[in-house]
């Protein structure tokens, strides 16, 4: 039985810290993890920001409460949903994720969580495992599944190379260069084909 796992943020939605960059004018908060490879430096470098300008929870909830799905990711989503099951592995937190899996219908998401303490400052993260998303791409394959990933970061590859299929979406010219064996799209339509094309 096939199960695709997608990353979100920058396949199904616009990158949360880009956009919570942009609306508090904190232009260091624009650096992703298609930018920096180790996640915990990433973290630990966005949390000294936030620190640093007395920003926390209820500010970036406020901008995500604003993001809508990139065109077309829902309808891809739910045609994708109606042939196959779906799983998407995220590096974000459940804190943030909920006005956005609201919008594409309630897809099925693992992810992390924030620690956050009473007056919504965000004082460190828990990772639902390490490698969480080779960890779980590993797991359903223990248990019978064929797996088909896709994403756009560097902390997508991992998953990707270790899935039957793996495909990269909207990725940046550096990681589509390093990774010239693996179909990449930019639209979803063919996304979709190109999925299809292995289940």
């Amino acid at each position: 039985m096939n199960i695709v796992c997608l990353d979100m943020e920058g396949v199904l939605v616009p990158e949360i810290w880009i956009a919570f960059a942009e609306a508090a004018g904190i232009p260091e908060l624009k650096r992703t993890t298609r930018d920096e490879p180790d996640y915990d430096k990433l973290m630990k470098f966005r949390l000294n920001i936030l620190k640093e300008n007395g920003l926390g929870l209820n500010e970036i909830r406020s901008v995500i409460e604003k993001i809508d799905p990139l065109p077309g990711a829902k309808e891809f989503l739910d045609e994708l949903r109606s042939i196959t099951q779906v799983l998407i592995l995220s590096d974000t937190f459940e804190q943030f994720a909920m006005p956005l899996l609201r919008k594409l219908g309630w897809p099925t998401l693992f992810c992390n969580t924030l620690v956050v303490d009473e007056d919504g400052s965000i004082i460190d993260y828990k990772m639902r495992v390490e490698k969480s998303k080779l960890a779980t791409v590993k797991a359903l394959q223990s248990i019978g599944f064929e797996t088909i990933a896709a994403g756009d970061s560097f902390n997508d590859m991992a998953m990707i190379r270790a899935s039957k299929a793996g495909f990269l979406f909207r990725s940046t010219e550096q990681i589509k260069k390093d990774n010239p064996d693996l179909q990449a799209f930019d639209e979803y339509p063919e996304f979709l084909k190109g999925i299809k094309s292995v289940l």
